[in-house]
């Protein structure tokens, strides 16, 4: 009784009460374990944070403001008690993207169109999830999302180049004219900026493949030996900066570094709002919500399945599209679920969405001390920080697997990939989106209809080409494995005449609807004229296997009353065993008869 009026109460305090009552009771036997999970997300997030705004053309600090508000407001509304949200590769680089042609980098401008962006992306999101939109990010199908994460991932790697090896290219509009000034200034490398960026680089592999097996003898648990293998960035930052600091190769060498970083917390602001500049970022907001809450929920669903936990599409939906918009008043800019930094928090135990606000707070704490010490961090060790990150994000094994497993999902890769290459992020998630529906619709227009038999003496029916079956001449039994419709009808009637007329002695056709899940109105249309030409044909349509929602549907418009009686069967045998018995002939003769577990489906 006590708990179904403590259960009460909580109700009636509102969502985010009981969500920060949720937060504060969930497990506290777990409190140290998310806080120290919580601090090593921290750790990884801060570098990682400031290297991510400057991909996407902003201030360092902008990608810690990123990872305050927006951290805090997801822990109070999502549902995964691992997704670390904040700042990532791909959408740094959509902003960059879609900001870029609409501003100077750098400018003040800029950057409050960055704010307007991820308000544009909080309002979308949210609104997706208020009315439980959250199907429609199906429309990205994965070849398209491989696609385009892969060709990201190579703008990406081309772009750090130049901070890598310390040089100046500009703004180049293309990767092939960035690629062209790489090469042109590729003699004007700055030594210390490439020592720096390499030996940066060879130590996140040393941690990343490297540590785990040293480890091994150690006697540390598995979760410890992968979260410390994650620590490479933090590592990565300190020596470098305490390096450029100490040998003055900021002054010495001409090494780029970060410079100056505000100290405090970001300040409440209002994005400036205007409906042109809205309309111009409108194709890059749609963009950075759909993948970025494709990847977000792809990583919050794996991640609670292994504690067979649960996690809400439309929930999540809605505690990113406030992340985004708080990140909009509090001076970030877009975010969403990282990959790496999730399945950190994930083997360092995290329990709850507390780990979440100990990060938030964490990074808010660093805002406050420590950014003074970031004056002397190398832009090239940000540059090899993101290289890592994005590397694995070239999925060729993905694209092998696909043109082998459906030419259809290979071609809607290669297009997506090429055009992001060649046109641009945004150009080639659309492009990539309206090929893979294009071929999608071509493929349903040509659906696989197949005549079917028995199966020796049992009450299985297979195709006649795969398979050695028994068929009856006066029978024509023809299965469908596609819901019937406007662009396919048409597809199934001819088939089926066909075979008519190839068979003279075919009495009664049979259409199998096993796999058909639904029947448009032009498709219902077809059905009857085929029903009066076979009946032309002295040959009598008959329905098997009819899903319920079809029968109802066919039965609200008096189809099976003109059929006649006695026209539908439960099963394929059932319509076999009714027809041929009207018939003294024999059926054909099997050849080779293979037993149940041998015939493939």
């Amino acid at each position: 009784m006590q708990k179904s009026e403590q259960t009460a109460g909580e109700r009636g305090a509102g969502p985010l009460t009981a969500a920060f009552s949720g937060l504060l009771n969930h497990r506290r036997h777990q409190l140290s374990a998310d806080l120290v999970a919580g601090l090593i997300v921290a750790v990884m997030l801060v570098p990682q944070a400031m290297a991510y705004a400057l991909l996407a053309g902003l201030p360092p600090e902008v990608g810690l403001y990123a990872s305050v508000v927006p951290v805090a407001l997801y822990a109070f509304l999502g549902t995964s008690n691992t997704l670390a949200v904040g700042p990532v590769a791909i959408v740094s680089l959509l902003v960059f993207s879609g900001v870029s042609r609409l501003a100077e980098v750098g400018s003040a401008e800029y950057l409050g169109l960055a704010l307007l962006l991820a308000l544009c992306v909080g309002v979308i999101q949210a609104g997706m999830g208020l009315v439980r939109a959250g199907f429609l990010v199906n429309f990205l199908s994965h070849a398209v999302l491989a696609g385009f994460t892969s060709g990201a991932a190579i703008v990406i790697l081309a772009s750090q180049a130049r901070h890598l090896i310390g040089v100046d290219v500009g703004r180049p509009e293309s990767l092939v004219e960035l690629l062209t000034a790489l090469f042109a200034k590729a003699g004007d490398f700055n030594p210390a900026a490439l020592l720096l960026g390499a030996g940066s680089l060879a130590v996140l592999l040393l941690f990343r493949f490297g540590l785990v097996p040293a480890l091994a003898a150690s006697g540390l648990s598995s979760a410890a030996r992968e979260t410390l293998s994650k620590l490479g960035p933090f590592v990565v930052v300190a020596v470098a900066t305490g390096l450029t600091f100490s040998l003055r190769l900021d002054e010495s060498s001409g090494l780029a570094v970060v410079g100056t970083i505000p100290r405090g917390l970001p300040r409440i602001s209002v994005p400036t709002v205007e409906l042109s500049s809205i309309s111009a970022l409108l194709p890059t907001a749609l963009a950075i919500s759909f993948i970025g809450f494709v990847e977000s929920f792809a990583i919050a669903k794996v991640l609670a399945a292994r504690r067979r936990e649960k996690v809400s599409a439309n929930r999540e939906l809605v505690a990113l599209g406030v992340a985004n918009i708080g990140a909009a008043f509090s001076g970030g800019y877009p975010v969403t679920g990282g990959f790496s930094r999730s399945m950190v928090s994930f083997a360092a135990g995290a329990r709850s969405r507390l780990t979440a606000l100990s990060t938030a707070a964490l990074v808010a704490l660093a805002l406050l001390l420590l950014t003074p010490l970031f004056f002397y961090l190398p832009k090239a060790v940000l540059a090899a920080i993101i290289v890592l990150a994005v590397a694995g994000l070239i999925d060729w094994r993905g694209f092998a697997r696909s043109w082998k497993y459906s030419r259809a999902d290979g071609v809607a890769f290669l297009v997506t990939f090429s055009v992001v290459l060649a046109a641009g992020v945004e150009r080639g998630i659309v492009v990539g989106a309206i090929v893979a529906l294009l071929l999608h619709l071509w493929r349903t227009t040509k659906p696989h209809v197949a005549i079917v038999g028995r199966v020796g003496a049992t009450e299985h029916y297979r195709n006649v080409n795969r398979h050695p079956v028994q068929t009856w001449p006066e029978l024509l039994l023809v299965r469908i494995d596609e819901s019937l419709y406007f662009g396919n009808s048409q597809q199934l009637e001819q088939r089926v005449l066909a075979a008519v007329a190839d068979q003279p002695e075919v009495e009664h056709f049979v259409l199998i609807a096993s796999a058909v899940n639904f029947i448009d109105g032009s498709a219902l249309d077809t059905l009857e004229t085929l029903r009066t030409e076979l009946s032309s044909a002295g040959v009598t349509f008959h329905l098997a296997e009819v899903k319920g929602p079809v029968m109802d549907r066919l039965e609200r418009v008096s189809f099976l009353d003109t059929m006649g009686e006695g026209r539908v069967f439960l099963s394929t045998e059932q319509a076999v065993q009714t027809l041929a018995s009207r018939h003294q002939r024999p059926p054909s003769p099997i050849r080779n008869v293979q037993s149940l577990e041998e015939i493939q489906t």
